[in-house]
This record gives C-alpha cells, sequence and structure tokens, in this order.
C-alpha cells in the first residue's frame, strides 16, 4: 500500500467528517456567534428537543459531560455515604470515580467474555443490604442485558443508571418484542458527546435522559448548582452545562446518527466475514437483543501475543487502541476504597487480549482492505 495512505489511517477522522459536514456546521456556529448567546442559548433548548424526539423520552437535561452526567444522576437518587453501587470492573474508571467522589463505594463485578457488558449473574451475587444502585455501562456500541438487570433491580428495590456514551443510537429489544432505544430503559441513561463519541462535538458535553418527572427536575437543579429560580438554591448542586456553540454542533450532527452508525456497521461486516475462522483473533460478539452502532471493534488477541499484533500493525502504519489496559479494581485510587463483588477473571483476561481497530465514518474500501490484509497476514 502506498505509504502516504498509512499514514493517513485515523482511529477517529473528525477532520474528514468535518469537511462533509462543513456546510452546516460552519453557519450554525456562525448563527450562536453572531448572537452572542453562548450560555443557554436557544440551540441548546432545540437540539435536547430534538434528541428527546430521536429517543423516544420526554426528558432531556443538558450538562457539561459524560462524567459529571453520571454524577449528578447519583446525586439525583438520594443515596447516602457507604451505600453501594454495581459497576463493572471492565469499563472507563468514570462510573466508579464519580461513586468515590460522593462518598459511595463502587462494588465491582465480572463482565461477559463475548460482549464484554456487565454480567447480570455476577451482579446477583455481587448483592449487599447496602446495594442501591445499578450502572450498566453500554460498552464499544451495544446494550447490556437490560431485561435481567432490571429484573434483578425489581427484585430488590435498586436504581439502574445507562452510562450510554458508546451507545448512543443502539435499540434493545426486549423478550416481548418491546424495542427502546439504549439510555431510555431504566431511571435514568447518561451520555458523553466528546468528540471520538458516536454523537460528538468539539469539546465536551453530556447530558441524561429520564421518563421520571420529579427526576428530571432534580437533575436539571443539579446541574445548575441545585437552583429551580435563580440564586435560590434547594438542593446541592454542581455547574455542568452544555455550550450553546456545541449544541449548535450536535444538533447538525444528530441528524446523521443513524447514518453514521450505518457506516461503522459496513466496516463492522467486512471485519467479521475477513476475521472469522482466523486462529489469531476472536471477532467480537454481538447480543441477540441489542442492535450495535460499533463505538469500537474489538478484537480478542489468542496466545497472549496482543501487543506484538498491535506493534505489527504499528509497524504497517495502522493505529490500534487498548480499551482497556486495567481493570478497575487494579487501579490504585480504589485500592481500599471499592469491593469486589464477584471473581474478575474475564476482566483479567480481556484486558491482556482486546485490541480494537480503527473504525469510523469516513473509512474508505482501500483503507478497510488494508486493515484486513494486514490482519489476517499476521503470524504467516
Amino acid at each position: 500500500m502506498d505509504k502516504m495512505l498509512e499514514k493517513q489511517i485515523q482511529m477517529v477522522d473528525l477532520r474528514k467528517q468535518y469537511e462533509r459536514l462543513r456546510s452546516e456546521i460552519d453557519p450554525a456556529m456562525q448563527t450562536v456567534i453572531n448572537a452572542c448567546a453562548f450560555i443557554n442559548g436557544p440551540q441548546v433548548k432545540g437540539f435536547c428537543n430534538h434528541l428527546s424526539d430521536y429517543l423516544g423520552v420526554p426528558y432531556v437535561s443538558p450538562c457539561g459531560n459524560g462524567t459529571d452526567a453520571l454524577q449528578i444522576s447519583l446525586m439525583a437518587l438520594d443515596l447516602h455515604s457507604g451505600d453501594e453501587v454495581i459497576v463493572p470492573a471492565f469499563t472507563y474508571i468514570a462510573a466508579a470515580e464519580v461513586a468515590l467522589v460522593l462518598g459511595l463505594v463502587p462494588v465491582l463485578v465480572d463482565v461477559d467474555p463475548g460482549t464484554f457488558n456487565i454480567d447480570p449473574e455476577k451482579i446477583e451475587d455481587a448483592l449487599s443490604e447496602k446495594t442501591r444502585a445499578i450502572i450498566a455501562v453500554h460498552l464499544f456500541g451495544q446494550c447490556c442485558d437490560m431485561e435481567s438487570i432490571l429484573s434483578i433491580a425489581g427484585r430488590h428495590n435498586l436504581y439502574v443508571i445507562e452510562d450510554n456514551a458508546q451507545s448512543i443510537g443502539a435499540n434493545y429489544t426486549f423478550s416481548d418484542g418491546t424495542v427502546k432505544k439504549a439510555g431510555t430503559i431504566a431511571s435514568i441513561g447518561t451520555t458523553s458527546f466528546f468528540p471520538s463519541k458516536p454523537l460528538a462535538c468539539y469539546g465536551d458535553g453530556g447530558a441524561m435522559f429520564t421518563s421520571d418527572v420529579r427526576l428530571a427536575e432534580r437533575l436539571r437543579m443539579i446541574a445548575n448548582h441545585g437552583q429551580k429560580m435563580k440564586y435560590h438554591h434547594s438542593l446541592v448542586g454542581c455547574n455542568s452545562r452544555l455550550d450553546t456553540l456545541q449544541a449548535a454542533v450536535l444538533d447538525v450532527k444528530l441528524r446523521y446518527l443513524d447514518e453514521f452508525a450505518a457506516a461503522r456497521c459496513k466496516v463492522a461486516a467486512r471485519y467479521d466475514a475477513a476475521f472469522s475462522g482466523l486462529k489469531t483473533v476472536r471477532k467480537p460478539l454481538k447480543s441477540v437483543f441489542s442492535s450495535h452502532v460499533y463505538h469500537q471493534y474489538t478484537l480478542q488477541v489468542a496466545d497472549g501475543k496482543r501487543d506484538d499484533l498491535q506493534q505489527y500493525l504499528k509497524e504497517k502504519g495502522i493505529p490500534s487502541m487498548v480499551y482497556y489496559p486495567l481493570p478497575l479494581h487494579k487501579q490504585a485510587a480504589f485500592y481500599g476504597f471499592s469491593r469486589i463483588g464477584s471473581v474478575l477473571s474475564v476482566s483479567e483476561k480481556l484486558v491482556q487480549s482486546v485490541l480494537s481497530l480503527p473504525i469510523h465514518t469516513e473509512m474508505t474500501d482501500e483503507e478497510v482492505d488494508y486493515i484486513i490484509e494486514t490482519v489476517r497476514n499476521y503470524g504467516k
């Protein structure tokens, strides 16, 4: 392959996507600048209304980022110091981190070895009299087993928060055929609009979703210093908002969210077909109850050769990423402050074997061909 093309392969190509949408994004941002309505301008409400319609959920509350969304959601649930929150051990740190910040105890449980999502059976085993909530992280683009999780929560009177930063746009199908969007199934859903996410702005941003009017009001108030009326503070809150410029960008990109997911699914389908039967790698498993929007395409590399394959790809001009190199129970910040709720053997294996390949909305057939050929040639 031409050396220039090798250098152009990106994990996520934000520049090419921007060039495609420039004619819509530039005037949307210029409108905000012309009005100088940088904080809580009309584009914020407009975007939230459009996102509400897309998700089929009545209340969308914007905030500063995905981590804030998780923290505000926990604050809205009236939890108390020492209460326990179930989180997966194989995920980004944010869900467990915000629990600790609020004086809660993250209880770390193992995940499914094929989908990488939290294992409901392990949740059941990890419950205690202090358990109050479950954070279900929809990892890499598909939903957790929400029907099982909601069943557990219902039997034990627990809240459920969906961390939907990586899977917005995915559909979950219940056993009775009911279909709901990821993030709209539980008490509260959260998301991040970080630039690399499926629905992404050009900075930081986040949001929370709920069908509960009381929770919706609490979420809005907590994100705005705990106030419903200016200078009258009924709750302890924080300062977390979505800037108007970012809302303008998101409102444009929301119109393309399903198209973007379809583009990534097309790449994933080609990867799946090419890597089926290979002994060197295992392709990701797609759940029967969830569609997949492929925020990441994550292989499991056999025989302890993940780092070797990553170096091989690098030498061929192909970027790759390890999400995640350490399980949460091995993070120094959590020593003595969390509880291990199950044997974490799957999480410990995954951090040694997972490798994510480039997958994004702007990939060319030539790039995909080259990546496939290179992975298939590894070890020959």
